[in-house]
């Protein structure tokens, strides 16, 4: 079964997917040239789906196809995923049109036209990946989370494609400290990760309620939990629920991002920065996204990349 994904223009979606093969490989999502393949969960079961695109961020020709599917309900469940790594429901054009006051945004929305964030469809599967980067490199963090991936997700073939399914609550609810310290995870993150695992598993944590809530009471509920600080819950909430009135003020790498490009490199509190931040109102999160890609713009740029 296949599908159009009617997305509005602009969407570079071959730049808004890098992610998952900018920091080294992601078993869930297996990104080739102009394709994304991923397992959607249907019922009891899991469905390997293809997300493929073609054109410019201006004209962009995107499908959903779900090989072997038969009943609509799997093809629907791959479309609705799929509008979420593409980050089809944020208001770009809003936000280009507010990023006009702002000198710095403006040439990065003009250098980087059709950028989206990537919205993670399935919250537990953010979550862990969020305490993964607490403290470490990003390439250090994709391994890590990768090796989780392989030992505990199951697996299946999708377009000749080996691709895994992130482990659910109950089977990492089960697992033991020890297995993930042989997997480089340090004790203090592996009891993380198992004890999110658990609270979900048990009912403590209901993820799909605390969607609905607003920004501070998800906030309060998930720094609740040990392991999940503020840091972790406000990356939740862009990443995760996709909410727009969000800045991770305490993120390494936003907050040198907007020394780099607000005060010359110069250090910022995370007052200043969130400070900064709230004029941008509901376009935050997109501001924010936009600043890191630029400052890894710049970075390949001094490199000799491009």
């Amino acid at each position: 079964m296949e599908a159009i994904l009617d997305v509005p223009p602009p969407l570079d979606l071959t730049r808004t997917l890098s992610r998952f093969r900018t920091w080294g490989e992601d078993p869930v999502n297996r990104l080739g040239e102009g394709v994304l393949r991923r397992a959607v969960r249907v019922g009891g079961g899991w469905h390997g789906y293809e997300l493929r695109w073609t054109g410019e961020p201006d004209d962009p020709r995107i499908s959903v196809r779900v090989p072997g599917a038969r009943r609509p309900a799997v093809l629907a469940a791959a479309v609705a995923e799929a509008r979420r790594l593409c980050g089809a429901d944020l208001d770009l054009v809003g936000f280009y049109i507010a990023a006009k006051a702002d000198p710095v945004l403006g040439d990065l929305v003009a250098r980087l036209h059709g950028l989206r964030p990537t919205l993670m469809p399935e919250p537990f599967e953010m979550l862990v990946g969020a305490i993964c980067a607490q403290q470490v490199n990003l390439t250090f963090a994709f391994s890590l989370r990768a090796a989780l991936v392989r030992r505990f997700g199951s697996s299946l073939r999708v377009g000749g494609e080996t691709v895994y399914v992130f482990p659910e609550p109950a089977v990492l609810a089960r697992a033991r400290v020890s297995q993930l310290r042989a997997m480089k995870f340090s004790g203090r993150k592996a009891e993380y990760i198992i004890g999110l695992a658990r609270a979900i598993a048990s009912g403590a944590l209901d993820l799909a309620a605390l969607a609905e809530r607003p920004n501070e009471e998800v906030i309060e509920a998930l720094t609740a939990l040990r392991g999940l600080g503020r840091w972790t819950a406000e990356w939740y909430l862009a990443r995760g629920l996709g909410r727009g009135d969000v800045c991770p003020a305490g993120d390494l790498a936003v907050r040198k991002a907007f020394e780099h490009f607000y005060n010359r490199g110069r250090a910022l509190s995370d007052r200043a920065i969130r400070r900064r931040a709230r004029t941008w109102g509901p376009h935050q999160n997109l501001a924010v996204h936009y600043l890191l890609a630029g400052q890894r713009l710049a970075r390949a740029t001094a490199g000799g990349g491009t």
